[in-house]
């Protein structure tokens, strides 16, 4: 009995430092189990990207890339035949942002199962190439928590989001704090500009953080370039 007891006590010591530990590493940088998972299916999206950027387009698609006369025109077609095609949670661009060290995979999507992967794209709203607001939400205490730091985000920094077709290159322009029910910051604007949102504060679903960032340059790359 006294060695049963012993050892049960062993294991709820251990057990106890355990979540300590767990939860000091989620305050001080993020929730670790859930980061190796993130860690791991970013490795295959990175996979699965690079084979995306290398398939040619359809016969048809080729087709009408060249009877369209411009660059622009080009990336505007090949983003709305991958957002067409692509389905929810594969791997669609890749997103940098320098100020705050990241540069991740982007999936499509933002259900829940979908963010746990990495930064989703709203699949109401265009992917970059074709004219309005792109949005992208991401986590910030788990999954990788890709978007834990956009609070430090500044006007000018800037933001890339390499596709297939393109790469787009944006400056930020301001930060908002909102409800979640806020839908107007993912609304079209005058100009083409990308959205950030994620919860806000840290370990809260109150709010939302969002960054708004206007669109500077887009460079045509693969397919787009075909005429």
């Amino acid at each position: 009995m006294r060695r049963a007891l012993r050892t049960l006590s062993t294991v709820l010591i251990v057990s106890g430092l355990l979540m300590l530990t767990d939860a000091g590493m989620t305050l001080a940088w993020q929730e670790p189990v859930s980061a190796i998972y993130a860690s791991v299916v970013q490795g295959r999206l990175g996979d699965d990207l690079r084979k995306l950027e290398l398939a040619p387009p359809s016969s048809t698609d080729l087709a009408a890339l060249r009877s369209l006369e411009s660059e622009r025109k080009r990336m505007a077609f090949l983003s709305r035949s991958l957002r067409r095609d692509a389905e929810a949670g594969e791997a669609v661009g890749r997103i940098g942002i320098p100020r705050i060290d990241a540069d991740l995979v982007v999936v499509k999507g933002t259900d829940t199962v979908t963010l746990r992967k990495g930064p989703g794209l709203y699949e109401d709203n265009p992917l970059p190439g074709a004219p309005g607001t792109v949005a992208i939400a991401g986590h910030r205490t788990t999954y990788g928590a890709p978007f834990r730091k956009i609070d430090k985000l500044r006007p000018k920094d800037e933001i890339t989001v390499d596709m297939p077709y393109g790469r787009f290159v944006y400056k930020v322009e301001k930060t908002r704090i909102v409800k979640p029910t806020e839908v107007s910051v993912v609304r079209r604007v005058s100009y083409d500009r990308l959205v950030l949102s994620a919860c806000h504060p840290l370990y809260s679903a109150a709010k939302r953080i969002i960054v708004f960032a206007r669109l500077e340059s887009a460079e045509p790359k693969g397919a787009a370039l075909a005429g």
